[in-house]
């Protein structure tokens, strides 16, 4: 996953912010409390834009430049749509149609993303809307 680096399971993993990582709405994300079962974690920086969930760490990032069309795949979760692609060593999702977007980054340990981003809508529909949906 190119956006974190894990590291040794006593150390908060690092996670790179988001270009627009500062926004408002990215400083004020209602990150849930636990993902499938595993709480939550600190990160390095402890930013309000980023969290992490279990170890190996499950990272979300709120400040991602919104995603212009695109020919990946795109599914739709309780009303929010999030593109997805395969990782070398996971899977993430990154919200369509949200400006600025967040990326759910998930080491392959989780299973397929899709079936984590349930807890990710409510912090998801705090973005505002650009018109884009999946198709």
């Amino acid at each position: 996953m190119s956006a974190l680096v894990l590291s040794a399971c006593s150390r908060a993993p690092e996670v790179a912010l988001a270009p627009q990582a500062g926004a408002p709405v990215c400083t004020a994300v209602p990150w849930p409390a636990d993902v499938s079962g595993r709480g939550r974690v600190a990160t390095t920086p402890d930013d309000p834009s980023v969290a992490a969930w279990g170890d190996p760490a499950l990272i979300a990032r709120c400040g991602l430049d919104a995603l212009g069309p695109t020919t990946d795949d795109c599914v739709t979760v309780d009303g929010v749509d999030w593109v997805v692609r395969s990782l070398s060593d996971g899977s993430a999702a990154t919200t369509y149609g949200r400006d600025p977007a967040i990326e759910v980054l998930a080491p392959a340990a989780y299973g397929a993303v899709p079936l984590l981003l349930p807890a990710f809508s409510a912090a998801a529909r705090t973005l505002p809307e650009n018109g884009r949906h999946c198709s």
